[in-house]
């Protein structure tokens, strides 16, 4: 064969890709990297993206660069002209030295031959890993955030643990308003749970109320749940909520839709019915009568497949939307913030449910449950999360307390509680706890502060994703619902906070707001 150009006579060589061509692909491998696998490490880490491909889409661009260095080394055999010394296409590829080519052909190397030592399998992983380094690059405004949150330690029990909490049992069990059901007064909440054996152990300890959702950790909870009730779900007070793994469902959405909701619960819960259904985070009258819930709720009664009604509350429209509830007659049931030092007429509305045969679940019982706070009551004789639970039993219009267990020790250290009056210790205790918080934390249904704001900022609710994000362990829905404000933290970079004078807990508002942004927030 003859080269078409000069007429030589063409000799067997060794080609491989161009250099030039080699550094154009590791740019736009980089490039991919940073763009492409940066998004997808950020929606991971945000926990918005978790897919079953979601690990091998972050690794793809690892991938990539992997298979670039992989063609780096890819060589070829090809008839080359010895004058003109071009390869074909001339673009692309370039043939080797002389002396190398035909070094090359003499051990026999062909395009299937690359990669073959350790010095080539080695470029290789630095360049996956030099992939995976861009996509964190993308991410670097994460980093700090990551190490305050994650690599900083912090308790989420009591740091001195009692060995009588070991065998501790329910002692107390209340009617539960009209449902006539005797729940036990401390109850498990199941937002953090992933442990089948917790769940367990709190059934074994007498719990017999388990408050869940399908948006608890995208409907992990209600799936952990079912799986423990296996054989026990008699001895289950079982409350869920009109919503879906990704969120609340609106008010408009059509009643088949909201059927078919609670039907998906039902299948994860591994049961035939529910005992309670709440009106998820009911801020406003109008999702409080939305005639589509409604609708929907009496239809699945009449199938059997819920039971009683109720709604969960924690917003500066709480006392409207309480007392509109209490007058409604519609609900068996309302779960309220309720903890120590709430303001002096919140008992009123209390008082009036259970006057009106209305059951009365307290949450938000820890008031912040600001866990890198509890290694100061190493010393006291009770934990301060008993401390919080007597005191909010200490009414006895509450029928019972949700609280979130994900791990061992606090069932039984929540447990201990049960049954136990509040004690003068108790609440020099809860007293103490305050004073260590003063200034942070925001009780998310005051609403005090709202009016004076120039911004018109939800305060409460950027304040009270801050504390799901640092406090509860729930960072991916507390950035999915600050994902979804019109305004946020960012506002009051400028801003002189004349919110703050108004609060009457003096909370430090403007910095917890620019700290809830930093939280909250992603640049990329």
């Amino acid at each position: 064969m003859n080269c078409s150009k000069c007429g030589s006579s063409l000799n067997e060589r060794i080609v491989r890709v161009r250099p030039r061509i080699i550094v154009m692909l590791y740019l736009a491998g980089f490039a991919f990297a940073y763009f492409y696998g940066g998004a997808v490490l950020h929606d991971m880490i945000e926990g918005l993206a978790r897919t079953p491909d979601l690990f091998v889409r972050l690794l793809l661009p690892a991938v990539v660069l992997a298979s670039i260095t992989a063609v780096a080394f890819l060589r070829f055999r090809q008839q080359v002209c010895p004058r003109c010394n071009e390869a074909s296409p001339a673009w692309l590829m370039q043939p080797l030295e002389l002396m190398r080519s035909a070094l090359e052909i003499t051990r026999g190397e062909t395009r299937r031959s690359f990669l073959t030592t350790a010095g080539k399998v080695g470029a290789g992983v630095a360049a996956a890993a030099g992939g995976v380094g861009t996509a964190v690059l993308a991410n670097r405004d994460w980093i700090p955030v990551a190490r305050d949150f994650f690599v900083t330690k912090v308790d989420k029990v009591s740091p001195n643990p009692r060995d009588e909490w070991k065998s501790s049992k329910i002692a107390s069990y209340r009617r539960l308003g009209r449902t006539n059901a005797m729940v036990s007064d401390i109850s498990l909440g199941s937002a953090g749970i992933n442990k089948v054996s917790v769940a367990e152990e709190a059934i074994d300890r007498g719990i017999n109320y388990f408050d869940t959702s399908p948006d608890y950790a995208d409907a992990l909870s209600e799936k952990t749940l079912g799986e423990a009730m296996k054989g026990r779900r008699d001895k289950i007070f079982l409350a869920t909520k009109f919503c879906r793994p990704n969120g609340h469902l609106l008010n408009d959405t059509p009643v088949p839709e909201i059927m078919s909701a609670v039907e998906d619960s039902l299948r994860r819960l591994q049961t035939d019915y529910v005992d309670l259904i709440h009106i998820h985070s009911c801020d406003r009258l109008d999702r409080l009568n939305a005639p589509n819930i409604h609708e929907a709720f009496g239809r699945l009664k009449e199938q059997g497949k819920v039971r009683f009604l109720g709604f969960s509350c924690h917003s500066p429209g709480l006392e409207d939307v309480a007392n509109a509830a209490i007058d409604s007659g519609r609900f068996d049931v309302m779960m309220l913030a309720y903890h120590f030092g709430m303001w002096p007429n919140f008992g009123d509305i209390v008082e009036r449910a259970h006057k009106a045969d209305m059951g009365v679940v307290a949450m938000k019982t820890l008031k912040g449950a600001k866990h890198t706070n509890l290694a100061n009551f190493q010393d006291e004789a009770t934990s301060y999360a008993q401390s919080a639970f007597k005191w909010v039993l200490s009414n006895p219009a509450v029928a019972c307390l949700v609280v979130s267990m994900s791990e061992h020790q606090q069932v039984a250290e929540y447990v201990y509680a049960s049954g136990k009056a509040v004690t003068t210790e108790d609440v020099a205790t809860l007293e103490k706890y305050d004073k260590l918080i003063a200034g942070d934390y925001c009780q998310p249904h005051c609403g005090q502060c709202l009016s004076s704001c120039p911004q018109e900022l939800a305060i409460n609710d950027i304040l009270r994703y801050r504390m799901y994000f640092k406090d509860y362990g729930r960072e991916k829905e507390g950035m999915q619902l600050y994902a979804k404000l019109d305004k946020n933290g960012r506002q009051c970079l400028d801003c002189a906070a004349p919110c703050e004078a108004a609060c009457p807990i003096n909370v430090r508002i403007h910095d917890n707001m620019l700290d809830a942004d930093r939280l909250l927030s992603f640049v990329g």
